[in-house]
């Protein structure tokens, strides 16, 4: 999946010559707590967040600290069309809470946490109706396409998996499926030999 398909398209903009009091108004009116700083045909100058904001605006009263102070000015930024994946990865490892999408030095968008957050649950079902089955399928060849074939025989849809990241004889396997039967499903996979560690309705 790519950052395009889930970046905020025309992001809400600030330039370097506002105030601390008008970001933060801005910021405040449109819920938001990443403004990308630009120049002239949307260059890219800088990036500032609430909490940057927040820590300046009393020693901005006090003094001659600007907006120009506080900006971060060489920002971590993605492409449109690198995946999502870089963008967790990044957001991870630097503990921010989001990053301009840039272009040939352009803003086309922002994409933060949050956005990566909700993609992560849509994916994974966890606000729809559902069960889920954990066990440990083990390193015998075969193993994951014989438990997908028992959960399908016996009923079980499923939505998606998802694993540790563990040595595959230790390895979890997290099935979430369509509302069943998880009892029946569970009784033949232990009856195959696999240790299903928790099912949830």
């Amino acid at each position: 999946m790519k950052i395009n398909s889930l970046m905020i398209h025309d992001p809400i903009t600030i330039t370097e010559n506002a105030s601390i009091q008008e970001a933060i108004e801005l910021m405040k009116i449109n819920s938001i707590r990443h403004l990308p700083v630009v120049a002239k045909g949307d260059k890219l100058k800088g990036f500032i967040t609430l909490a940057d904001l927040k820590q300046g605006l009393i020693p901005s009263m006090l003094g001659d600290l600007s907006l120009k102070d506080l900006i971060i000015k060489n920002p971590i930024v993605v492409r449109p069309d690198d995946d999502i994946e870089i963008a967790a990865q990044l957001i991870y490892k630097h503990k921010i809470g989001g990053m301009p999408v840039v272009q040939n030095d352009k803003l086309v968008g922002i994409i933060t946490a949050t956005d990566i957050l909700r993609t992560f649950i849509d994916m994974m079902g966890f606000l729809t109706a559902s069960s889920r089955i954990d066990l440990v399928v083990g390193d015998e060849p075969g193993g994951f396409k014989n438990v997908l074939q028992i959960i399908n025989d016996n009923g079980g849809d499923i939505i998606n998996v998802g694993m540790t990241a563990q040595e595959a004889s230790k390895r979890v396997y997290y099935f979430r499926l369509s509302p069943c039967n998880t009892k029946v499903i569970r009784k033949a996979l232990e009856k195959g030999g696999y240790q299903v560690l928790d099912i949830t309705d």
